[in-house]
């Protein structure tokens, strides 16, 4: 049974999708009827506005729901090439111009987290928030010292509604376990369980100022990707101290073409950064939206925002290369072949049938630009597809899968003509010979060689050990074994006279058989070559039988 909490949230979703005007949407789907009886009954249902444009009426509602919400629309919002321009344009929004909270709030938090009045702290501090998101916002600053930084601070209050609302996503994936026919493949609660632990990482910000770090310290001398540095003497758990950076934001691209920057190099160094991350670092920046990705002169990228990051253990970062390399080599079956071996569609799957399937997904794509791929269409056939062979969602990749959503619609937009897998595959092909190639074997060697010379000393002595070992026991090694070497050969001897026997028996009814076929009409051989056969069945037996009792 439903929780009360869990039906109470239901019945507010309700409620703001009603207030918002969105119930139109809903009556439009094949849950219809329920829907709108039980819409019908809501209090305010008959004196609800409907003055705003659907875009608007969307934004607002998830922005009221909350941070999960918000997340969704944040998610959705890269792919305005899914969605009508009008709803598209409105949820870009919810990337970092969610409504704030009060200045005097973030001020009390940053004065309760570090014991200090914030003007004791910073030479100047700035009340009115720079940008606001789902679960925190962003106040300018400046250190005594005079540097420029940003002071990022969590929500009032942000925890107990994302665990609300994760309750309730909770109950819903336990009701589509037991009611909907596809949910053993999809595997709701999994996938819950892993939002859940993404969002609840994000409530840290001492968690996000050392992902942060992390990525800065392996790309600190890229000239693709810029990571500002963490104040760690000013973080704490609700709040995070980062220097201040300016850079075009990447969603504004007619910003970026005025500015003379690089389109097509911009986007091909956001592929190129992905796959680093996923396959050189196997730490990747997983919320990358538009609200948190800035432009610097060079056509060099600034990331912020480390609430989210992913890595995937060492077998599926395999799989999943191997499934790239593949693709981008046209091998549908090697594809098909690594789903079955991984695990992810049923071993039963026929390879043949599965590799025609992936082909008939992917070869219309091939060769083609973004800006001529129809993605909703393509997603659509991948969904059938998965589908028709039983294919499982795996929870622990679907950080990646969005993060490459995201990467994908960012180049969308910033080049359309960009060929995404013409860039990435020298990079794959490159990883997989530092992976495999001599070089690899010789740096894993080069790794291993302090350890071996550490323990070289005391091979010798390790050798000598065992040999004494042995000597002492051979004696009575030997003894026992000789007593269970004449155990086995009276054995082996039994089992012998059974076996000829069988043999024997065989033998001779062979040459019974052979010799009554003969007689029959219609014999394939003529009647002597069939008993000629037939004595030396016989004779092979009587040979076997004498054989085994001497």
């Amino acid at each position: 049974m439903m929780r009360p909490r869990v039906l109470a949230r239901l019945l507010h979703i309700q409620r703001v999708l009603i207030r918002h005007g969105l119930d139109e949407m809903l009556f439009s789907t094949r849950l219809s009827a329920p829907i709108q009886f039980l819409a019908a009954l809501t209090p305010g249902y008959w004196r609800r506005g409907r003055q705003e444009a659907r875009g608007v009426r969307i934004r607002q509602a998830l922005e009221e729901l909350g941070p999960i919400f918000v997340k969704f629309g944040q998610t959705l919002s890269t792919r305005r090439d899914l969605l009508p321009e009008d709803i598209a344009s409105e949820l870009v929004k919810l990337q970092d111009r969610v409504p704030p909270f009060p200045g005097e709030d973030a001020r009390r938090i940053i004065e309760q987290a570090l014991g200090k009045p914030v003007l004791e702290i910073f030479q100047a501090f700035e009340e009115t928030a720079l940008a606001s998101a789902s679960i925190a916002q962003v106040h300018a600053a400046r250190l005594s010292d005079g540097s420029e930084v940003v002071v990022k601070v969590l929500r009032p209050g942000v925890e107990k509604r994302i665990r609300s609302d994760i309750g309730v996503l909770y109950e819903l994936a336990g009701l589509a376990w037991r009611f909907w026919p596809d949910a053993k493949r999809l595997r709701p609660v999994e996938v819950v369980a892993e939002f859940e632990k993404t969002l609840l990482d994000e409530l840290d910000m001492v968690r996000e100022a050392a992902n942060a770090s992390e990525i800065r310290r392996r790309f600190i001398d890229s000239e693709m990707l810029y990571i500002p540095k963490v104040h760690w003497e000013y973080t704490r758990q609700p709040i995070m101290v980062m220097e201040r950076v300016s850079g075009i934001p990447v969603g504004d691209v007619a910003q970026l073409k005025r500015e003379g920057v690089n389109l097509k190099l911009l986007a091909e160094r956001g592929v190129e950064i992905f796959f680093t991350q996923v396959f050189r670092d196997n730490f990747f920046h997983a919320d990358m939206h538009p609200g948190n990705i800035f432009v610097a002169p060079g056509s060099k990228y600034i990331a912020i925002d480390f609430g989210i990051v992913g890595s995937i253990s060492r077998q599926d970062q395999h799989y999943v290369a191997e499934n790239f390399r593949a693709f981008f080599n046209r091998d549908y079956r090697r594809v098909a072949e690594m789903h079955i071996e991984s695990g992810w569609v049923p071993p039963s799957t026929r390879v043949e049938e599965f590799e025609s399937a992936i082909r008939s997904v992917c070869e219309p794509i091939f060769e083609k630009p973004l800006k001529e791929i129809s993605y909703g269409h393509l997603l659509l056939r991948l969904f059938q597809v998965a589908r028709r062979f039983d294919m499982e969602v795996q929870p622990q990749l679907v950080l990646l899968q969005k993060t490459l959503l995201n990467i994908e619609g960012l180049g969308r937009d910033l080049y359309p003509e960009l060929d995404l897998w013409k860039t990435a595959k020298p990079f794959l092909e490159n990883w997989f010979k530092a992976q495999v190639g001599p070089q690899a074997v010789y740096h894993k060697v080069r790794g291993h060689l302090p350890e071996w010379a550490q323990q070289w000393p005391e091979v010798p002595g390790l050798i000598h050990h065992a040999l004494t070992h042995v000597a002492n026991n051979s004696h009575a090694e030997t003894r026992h074994n000789n007593r269970s070497l004449d155990t086995l050969s009276t054995e082996l001897r039994r089992n012998r006279r059974s076996s000829v026997s069988g043999l024997t028996g065989g033998a001779l009814i062979v040459s019974a058989a052979v010799l009554a076929h003969g007689d029959a009409a219609g014999a394939l051989l003529p009647l002597e070559e069939l008993k000629q056969i037939a004595a030396f069945a016989a004779g092979a037996g009587v040979f076997i039988l004498l054989n085994a009792w001497r």
